[in-house]
């Protein structure tokens, strides 16, 4: 058995053990009935995937029916969502894996057609540079409050479900990043304008969140914060912004933050910070102050390792989408039995319906066929 960092045990301030350093990263499945309560097939897609690694991040799971980004999608917003997550969150639990659930609200990455329609809302009346994208609502501020209970609400459904933390999703141009955003933000009162007001929705949010959680909690529960680094909007989320988001993100009562990137190697737009990885960057803003969760085109264990260079733990995507057992092989030195591609008719044996076949097209590099 290999000695390397990932091998290692984790344990939070908070006193949870994960028993290696590999996450499950959150990919979007498809899988849940139209009223957001989850499926047979979800359970077991979790499930073939949670053994091996020290936990696992579900894909978003909506917190405001509003929040709704796309059909199939996990709910979190009503009572009736508790026993189906009970049942997830104990899919997920087998030898000693633990079970974060991933928060989240679509706000202008929707559509009325998803909302059996009602209109998208977000901070501002901006619509996404995106195809088939509508222009939202505007939220009144006593929405922008609601939403902020819904998250707390949605929190301690995860707790009475049985996981052992959750994860705000401030990345991939969701809700939480809108209010950031420059682009979809064009608020002049407390919520926007300058990147310190931009802040404003996340720094109640996270305190609200981690409140409840703290509250409603017996056992040790993990809040966690998942951001993107940059943006391609003009105007836009720049590398220098993130910088400051999580500087302030590390004085907040959170127990890790999880960049969004699609390569651990990725370089920033911006010309000043070039020399080195973005990951890089953002482990030195760190400095160690709160854990940190790598990601990004994770395929081998010399991947793993030079991306825990610059975190506490590592994300894994694709890479359990076609092997379950990566971790154990990655462990044992049998990287050579890693199965990297999956034929059409493999899908139903490895629970690979609807949106996690998606991730699969088209995966893998040269270097790896």
């Amino acid at each position: 058995m290999t000695n390397e960092k990932y091998a290692q045990t984790f344990t939070f301030d908070k006193g949870l053990t994960l028993k290696n350093r590999f996450v499950m990263a959150p990919m979007t499945t498809k899988m849940s009935f139209y009223d957001g309560v989850i499926t047979e097939d979800e359970k077991r897609y979790y499930h073939m995937r949670s053994k091996e690694v020290g936990a696992v991040i579900t894909a978003a799971a909506n917190v405001s029916e509003n929040g709704k980004g796309w059909e199939g999608e996990l709910g979190v917003y009503d009572d009736k969502h508790i026993a189906g997550l009970s049942d997830l969150a104990a899919s997920i639990k087998v030898n000693g894996t633990k079970a974060f659930l991933q928060l989240y609200h679509g706000g202008r990455i929707t559509q009325s057609s998803v909302l059996k329609g009602t209109q998208p809302v977000a901070p501002s009346s901006v619509k996404a540079l995106r195809p088939n994208s509508e222009v939202p609502r505007e939220l009144e501020e006593e929405e922008i409050y609601r939403i902020i209970d819904d998250y707390k609400e949605a929190a301690i459904r995860a707790v009475k479900a049985g996981f052992d933390g959750i994860e705000l999703h401030g990345a991939n141009t969701y809700l939480i990043q809108q209010f950031f955003s420059p682009h979809s933000n064009r608020r002049t009162d407390q919520w926007g304008g300058s990147m310190e007001k931009r802040f404003t929705f996340i720094d109640k949010l996270v305190d609200a969140v981690t409140a409840a959680a703290k509250e409603a909690a017996a056992e040790p529960f993990i809040v966690g914060y998942r951001f993107s680094p940059e943006e391609i909007e003009t105007p836009g989320i720049r590398f220098n912004e993130t910088l400051y988001l999580v500087e302030k993100l590390c004085q907040k009562p959170l127990d890790y933050l999880h960049v969004s990137l699609r390569d651990y190697k990725q370089v920033s737009q911006l010309d000043d910070y070039q020399d080195k990885p973005m990951l890089a960057y953002l482990n030195e803003q760190i400095d160690g102050r709160i854990p940190f969760i790598s990601v990004g085109d994770i395929r081998t264990g010399e991947d793993a390792k030079a991306a825990l260079e610059n975190s506490e733990l590592v994300a894994l995507g694709r890479v359990l989408l076609s092997d379950p057992n990566w971790v154990s092989k990655v462990m044992a030195d049998k990287e050579e039995m890693i199965r990297y591609n999956v034929a059409e008719e493999e899908r139903d044996v490895l629970a690979l319906t609807n949106g996690v076949w998606g991730f699969m097209q088209g995966m893998m590099p040269d270097r790896l066929r």
